[in-house]
């Protein structure tokens, strides 16, 4: 049997590899939102301090989800797959017996280096499926839509069943299981980026990374005026622009600049932003939403499971939705797709905004939120590594994910303070602050419609797959703009 034969007999195996170790990452960024109170209570600390747990994890998986998708296409993917999800069952582990919150903190850093595995994954399927790359990419991409949401409907039932040690205690188990598969079951790729890893650009990233998203996440505690939070943003333009003059000048860049410049690299990171700013924030306070009494005047007294019950919909229809978004693009294309899927998202949080007086109101606006996040996020994939040369595909795909997670940053903390503005006596959010705060996500949703408008063009013809595997070139419909364009 010839080696790529080899690798097409693998295709089932290593797709499902693959997705358990999307499906992971996406887990773990939301499996702990709703119990960090809890979790305040067991560790005898405070909210600010807690609130690390969170922001800790996203500043490590907002740092190594770019370099490491360089490191995979510099010495190998499937190595630097294993390596991750190692890393990540580590990390796992380290907080499932943290005996302190410090301990916990640093052990979610540890947990963020599992970023990797989104363009890790990506990179993968481009060398590895050939004619099923399109629905296989799809599919992963999807998944990050659905494993956020699951993380929230989960973590009820876990903590309630077995304490919260659990919610590390499954994802270990469940990644070192995926790493040791990933060993026996994927192909290493024959592809690789010439020149080494670039260890310079990486550190000025990493700071303007890191100094952004600790402004964004700590800006309602400390004060947007504080100068805590304006050094940090001043520190996150400075290192910024050090980071695309350094890029510009060394041999080997961590990112290509005329890459990021590509039309469909650069309006598909402006949508993925947007959509970011939308779902983490709905999907943050939703839950809040529905555990506010009754008597607040809005919300349903509901407990953390029954308030994790109401996203439940809008996974399984994003879920639903990516195993049909290719033939979608091969139909439209994706540019109608992506816009079609940001439009109905927008529609989903005007009728969250205006319509939230019963649960039926809230189930029907959750699923179609499902429904058009599904069609967004399993076609921005497939637009990103059809735009770029194989070799960039991880660093690429790995930037627009991450610029995602820097939007869901954004749109949780300006979402926050809509929300937290104005409290009733009882301590509780007026109702008004959500209707203002869902309609400011929609908002951004019409941002993401316009900006997917600029999507350049792709789709498979009907002969021929997106990607040719002989010679790699894009299959484009006839008239249809190359995606450098």
């Amino acid at each position: 049997m010839t080696g790529d034969a080899q690798r097409r007999g693998s295709r089932p195996l290593t797709f499902l590899v693959l997705a358990v170790s999307v499906s992971s990452f996406a887990l773990l960024q939301s499996l702990i939102v709703p119990v960090l109170a809890q979790i305040q209570r067991e560790y005898d600390t405070d909210q600010t301090t807690v609130t690390w747990v969170l922001t800790a994890y996203l500043l490590s998986a907002s740092i190594a989800t770019p370099i490491l998708g360089r490191v995979g296409d510099a010495i190998g993917k499937k190595r630097m797959l294993v390596l991750t999800l190692t890393a990540l069952s580590i990390g796992s582990l380290a907080a499932a017996l943290a005996p302190s919150i410090g301990w916990l903190i640093a052990a979610r850093v540890l947990q963020g280096l599992g970023g990797g595995v989104l363009p890790l994954s990506f990179g993968i399927v481009r060398d590895e499926f050939q004619e099923q790359m399109t629905g296989a990419l799809s599919v992963l991409a999807s998944l990050t839509a659905v494993g956020f949401g699951i993380g929230i409907v989960i973590a009820g039932p876990i903590v309630e069943g077995l304490g919260y040690h659990w919610l590390f205690w499954l994802p270990m188990i469940t990644t070192v299981l995926a790493a040791l598969a990933a060993l026996a079951f994927v192909p290493e790729s024959p592809f690789r980026t010439p020149g080494g890893v670039p260890v310079l650009p990486a550190v000025p990233l990493a700071l303007a990374l890191v100094t952004l998203l600790l402004a964004v996440s700590q800006g309602n505690k400390w004060g947007w005026g504080s100068p805590a939070v304006l050094g940090l943003l001043a520190t996150a333009v400075v290192t910024g622009a050090v980071w695309v003059r350094v890029e510009t000048r060394v041999a080997v860049p961590l990112i290509d600049m005329r890459m990021m410049r590509l039309r469909g690299v650069w309006t598909t990171n402006l949508v993925a932003g947007f959509v970011g700013f939308g779902m983490f924030a709905s999907f943050g306070f939703l839950p809040q939403f529905l555990q506010t009494p009754a008597a607040a005047g809005y919300g349903f007294g509901a407990s953390i499971t029954e308030s994790g019950h109401l996203l439940l919909p809008s996974a399984v229809a994003s879920f639903l939705v990516g195993f049909a978004t290719a033939r979608l693009i091969s139909w439209i294309g994706a540019r109608t797709v992506i816009v079609t899927g940001t439009l109905m998202t927008a529609l989903a949080f005007v009728s969250l905004a205006l319509l939230h007086d019963t649960q039926a109101q809230l189930y029907a606006a959750t699923t179609l939120q499902g429904v058009g996040s599904g069609l967004v996020f399993s076609s921005l994939a497939g637009v990103v590594i059809a735009s770029v040369p194989r070799e960039q595909t991880g660093v690429a795909s790995g930037m627009n994910a991450n610029i995602r997670t820097i939007g869901g940053s954004i749109g949780s903390a300006v979402m926050a303070g809509v929300v937290t503005a104005r409290v009733t006596p009882a301590g509780f959010p007026v109702e008004a602050g959500y209707t203002v705060g869902f309609l400011l996500l929609a908002g951004g949703m019409v941002c993401a419609a316009a900006a997917a408008a600029w999507i350049p063009e792709v789709r498979r013809r009907a002969s021929t797959p997106l990607m040719d595997a002989d010679d790699g070139e894009l299959g484009l419909v006839p008239g249809a703009p190359s995606p450098a364009a």
